[in-house]
């Protein structure tokens, strides 16, 4: 058996307030995909950042190609072939693909930089990995998944022998994902080792040969994906098996009618949308990217200038002038990007919960510190936010906490009607279980529950029908007894229905 090309030895690393890792070990074969698998707050993401520099161990050892190394910065990493491609992609997006690129070792003539030689090497090094991207565009006009394809073929003009994806396909649409995979697979023929972190386990079972499960920061097994089931996988992440979930709240009847809406339309966004809501249902949005469902939800909480049509809450006409407005009728919005629009980062967990109540608890201008504080501490014990306190900044919890804390903030606001949007996009198998069963324990106690996934089987496992929108426009309403991913895809893509 050939020599491993990474193997991780004792490493260990500890941050203000938590053990992220502790005295991890295991090698990674060459020329594998190998995947990283455990919770939100595991260890996975820190142990890649340590391989590519980002960090460094406070214990342990790197051995990279047989040789004990030691980075000091990412640099260092980059020049021993190893490479990152973030979920959080870092560009300079005023500048363009091919000042990106370069930035670091800029051609020049004298003391100019050599602009046809930039743009010659950037159009190579895209080349190299088959992106159909042009240099001269600016990389914030692109889309996260050329933007993505940017980061990769960076790593591969390094020369990268490692490649580390940090859940990759977290904001991608199923087809960029398909063109993912094809990439993957051809660095693999040219040699290149992938190791893989992400949540989705298809994607793991599809792309991987081995898989290491970490568990609260400690290697829990290294195996290859054929010795281990799903469900054997999930036990190893999580400490215990995860039954397979059935929404308890459509054992009861739909109540009043909590949201209705009639022509809701917006220019170039979406047209003559129109359903109703009532307590006790889940309504799901099923639809391809670009279809209009972030768009129609960001209408119906003010956040479009330009929306018009007719919105009524509890029989209430309700304005579309602004979230303020909406959050007083009693709606919340949990956004599909958590980081930039679900909330403040550098706030702690107490300051991000209050924001949506404020009011509420002010007394002439002033805050209520202490009512703000148990409010807090109510809700991150019944969402189990993993955190030192509340006075956590939110900007150190995993992706999953983040995500009960957005959850939390409205569940504090008291809001009868919830629009939750890819709510569990970039979280952990056991953390997804959870926000599954606090949407159905909404649904159960007569809350009105709009959710959008792209996750097919998750919209069907939720809901009690489903609306499909194409081009901006619902073209079909399936009851949950008839939802099928074959006919949901169907109606998504406007194929005809098979005679």
């Amino acid at each position: 058996m050939s020599e491993p090309i990474v193997q991780f030895k004792g490493i260990s690393k500890r941050f203000p307030g938590v053990q992220a890792l502790w005295d991890v070990s295991f090698d990674v074969a060459r020329s594998c995909c190998h995947a990283l698998c455990g919770e939100n707050g595991a260890g996975k993401s820190t142990l890649g950042r340590i391989l590519a520099g980002i960090f460094a161990p406070d214990q342990g050892e790197l051995v990279v190609d047989g040789k004990r190394v030691q980075f000091a910065n990412p640099r260092d990493a980059m020049a021993a072939g190893i490479g990152i491609v973030h979920q959080e992609l870092a560009f300079c997006e005023n500048l363009t693909v091919a000042e990106n690129l370069c930035l670091g070792q800029l051609p020049a003539r004298a003391t100019f930089v050599s602009r046809r030689e930039m743009f010659r090497r950037a159009t190579e090094y895209l080349g190299a990995i088959h992106a159909r991207i042009d240099p001269s565009r600016r990389v914030g006009e692109l889309a996260v998944s050329q933007q993505q394809l940017v980061q990769i073929a960076s790593a591969v003009s390094h020369g990268a022998r490692i490649l580390i994806f940090d859940e990759p396909t977290s904001s991608l649409s199923q087809l960029e994902a398909e063109h993912l995979f094809e990439l993957i697979r051809r660095l693999q023929a040219q040699g290149v080792t992938a190791i893989y972190v992400s949540h989705r386990l298809e994607e793991i079972y599809r792309l991987c040969d081995t898989i290491t499960v970490l568990r609260d920061g400690r290697h829990v097994g290294t195996q290859p994906v054929k010795d281990l089931d799903q469900g054997a996988l999930v036990q190893m992440m999580i400490g215990r098996a995860l039954e397979a979930y059935f929404p308890s709240y459509l054992q009861t009847e739909p109540g009043e009618e909590l949201l209705r809406v009639e022509n809701l339309s917006s220019p170039g966004k979406f047209d003559g949308i129109s359903f109703s809501l009532r307590a006790g249902e889940v309504l799901g949005f099923a639809g391809l990217v670009g279809a209009g469902r972030t768009e129609i939800a960001e209408a119906l909480f003010g956040l479009d200038p330009l929306a018009t049509g007719s919105v009524y809450v509890n029989g209430r006409s309700m304005p579309l002038r602004c979230p303020s407005t909406v959050l007083r009728h009693g709606v919340g919005m949990v956004p599909e990007d958590r980081k930039r629009h679900g909330l403040v980062l550098m706030m702690n967990g107490r300051e991000n919960m209050s924001l949506p109540i404020l009011e509420g608890l002010a007394r002439w201008t002033w805050v209520n510190s202490a009512a703000e504080r148990r409010v807090a501490q109510t809700w991150f014990d019944r969402l189990r936010v993993k955190a030192p306190s509340t006075e956590t900044v939110a900007a150190g919890l995993s992706g999953g906490n983040q995500q009960k804390l957005v959850l939390g903030k409205w569940l504090a606001a008291n809001s009868r009607v919830l629009i939750v949007d890819e709510p569990t996009r970039g979280v952990d198998v056991g953390a997804k279980a959870e926000i599954h069963g606090l949407i159905d324990e909404l649904a159960r106690k007569g809350n009105a529950v709009l959710l959008i996934s792209s996750e097919l089987p998750e919209v069907i496992n939720l809901s009690t029908r489903i609306l499909v929108l194409r081009a901006g426009r619902i073209v079909g309403s399936v009851a949950r007894a008839e939802a099928a991913q074959s006919t949901l895809i169907r109606l998504m893509a406007g194929i005809p229905a098979q005679e």
